[in-house]
């Protein structure tokens, strides 16, 4: 693989393989919630792959990225759960 193709094997593997890991899962446990933790990783490693491909950036920049993405969905699932929580409860 030439210098900077390496995005899409790594998307691919990540999608296969929560795939996989999320049809075990609901078989075993007929569980949605296991699931939705899979979908945020897979989108936590899409997101900071496609940053880093994209970007071409060091290793002070890969960092960065990563720290603030984790940030981000840290701060979206903070406020799903107050959302969807609410909800719940009535």
């Amino acid at each position: 693989m030439a210098y900077g193709e390496w995005y899409p094997f790594l998307g691919w593997s990540v999608f296969i393989v929560s795939l996989i890991i999320a049809i075990v899962i609901f078989a075993t446990h007929r569980k949605f919630y296991p699931i939705f933790y899979l979908i945020s990783i897979s989108l936590y490693v899409f997101t900071a792959g496609f940053f880093i491909d994209v970007y071409d950036l060091s290793k002070g920049g890969i960092l960065i990225v990563l720290v603030i993405s984790a940030i981000l969905f840290m701060l979206v699932g903070w406020y799903f759960s107050k959302i969807f929580g609410a909800d719940s409860r009535k």
